[in-house]
């Protein structure tokens, strides 16, 4: 559900969604900046219909159905996101390919999968065999 909304959000702004990785507790973005807007408009709208869309279903189907991610608490969901996020911008190819990395290896540094290829929410397949994946990728050139 979150990458459907992640390109609904992604068509309607006008970013370049270059990379992105969903964590149980937090989301790791690589946009370009959005022709309408700006990032920190983005992300609020992002944020605001997915835990909208997340409310309006029941607890059990939310939990089971739409996430399927491990979360701790999983029962007791008062605050779906944290208040900010945290921006840095990109300026170089390496800074790029760097920060694409640390992304598609946070969930085997959180110790959710062995390999990159094994979390389903994540661009990975996009860069490792240019497969298409839960949301479309708008590669740097």
């Amino acid at each position: 559900m979150f990458v459907k909304i992640l390109g609904e959000v992604r068509d309607r702004y006008g970013f370049s969604l270059a990379g992105y990785v969903v964590m149980p507790n937090h989301i790791h973005l690589l946009i370009s900046e959005p022709a309408k807007g700006t990032p920190s408009t983005v992300m609020q709208v992002l944020k605001q219909r997915v835990s909208g869309r997340l409310r309006r279903q029941p607890r059990k189907m939310m939990l089971f159905h739409q996430l399927r991610l491990p979360f701790r608490h999983a029962h007791i969901l008062p605050q779906f996101w944290q208040p900010r996020f945290y921006d840095f911008n990109v300026w170089s190819q390496t800074k790029f390919v760097e920060k694409l990395l640390y992304m598609h290896m946070n969930p085997i540094k959180r110790k959710l999968v062995a390999h990159p290829k094994d979390w389903p929410w994540s661009s990975f397949p996009f860069y490792a065999r240019k497969e298409p994946g839960l949301v479309r990728i708008n590669p740097v050139r």
